[in-house]
């Protein structure tokens, strides 16, 4: 059930009152009528300013795409914005990732299904050849990795999240999340141990 309400926030330092007109439902309803605090137009803004960058590098990190991080993170953001009555600033930057990190994977899961057989044999001949950069050595190893290693590893090496933090992200146990970190280090210390040995 959804109840059309409008809401005014109280004068701004500069006098303008900042008037919202969407639809709530029953429990964002009560949330208004107790006081409970939702995002501002101007915290929203500050969320782009804060966050965007490292939901993009996230996103990028994994797929690999420039422009499909880009619409990951558009796409995000689109959503925050049509649900901005819903969410308190405080559990934006998690809202983010976990929106991001979702969309991703619906991503992710189409891609498969379409993956050809000259597309397994790209891989194989990348795997083969001779690396002289260790980022690129770095980033290598990385996409090797299975979807929920690579994903818990650059949440936690690359974005300094808590075992519990990438779990809410991911929607793993901190169980999972840690075996997923182990297991993924474990797996690019002996993909870059096997590559130095042929340098």
């Amino acid at each position: 059930m959804y109840l059309v309400c409008t809401v005014i926030a109280s004068p701004t330092k500069e006098g303008v009152a900042i008037l919202f007109n969407y639809p709530v439902t029953f429990r964002n309803f009560i949330r208004l009528c107790i006081g409970i605090h939702f995002m501002t137009v101007k915290e929203y803004n500050r969320s782009v300013e804060e966050y965007a960058d490292s939901v993009y590098r996230f996103i990028r990190g994994n797929l690999k795409d420039e422009d499909r991080a880009n619409d990951i993170v558009q796409d995000s953001y689109e959503k925050l914005w049509r649900h901005v009555a819903e969410i308190e600033y405080t559990v934006v930057k998690s809202w983010l990732f976990s929106t991001a990190y979702h969309t991703m994977i619906d991503i992710i899961r189409k891609e498969k299904r379409m993956t050809t057989l000259e597309e397994s044999y790209e891989n194989n001949l990348i795997y083969e050849s001779q690396y002289s950069d260790l980022n690129e050595i770095l980033h290598t190893a990385i996409e090797r990795l299975p979807d929920q290693q690579r994903t818990s590893v650059l949440l936690r090496d690359y974005e300094g999240y808590s075992y519990k933090e990438i779990g809410e992200i991911t929607g793993q146990t901190e169980a999972q999340v840690k075996i997923n970190i182990y297991r993924g280090r474990l797996a690019l210390k002996s993909f870059i141990g096997k590559i130095e040995t042929v340098l």
